[in-house]
């Protein structure tokens, strides 16, 4: 049975909806440094958890 991550659109999709709720606490909720942290992090989830979820596909 093949992994569901091995459809890019899941594989993106996923991180992309993470990180857009985290964009938007950040924006609506959080203010000063702690904002910019936030979004750094809404960054890094839209960036590189694609990549931890093909190589999951990959070894699964």
């Amino acid at each position: 049975m093949p992994s569901p991550f091995e459809n890019p659109a899941i594989r993106y999709g996923i991180p992309l909806v993470s990180a857009t709720v985290v964009a938007a606490v950040a924006f609506l909720l959080l203010e000063g440094t702690i904002r910019y942290v936030a979004l750094g992090i809404a960054v890094l989830e839209a960036v590189v958890a694609p990549q931890i979820l093909k190589q999951a596909a990959a070894n699964a």
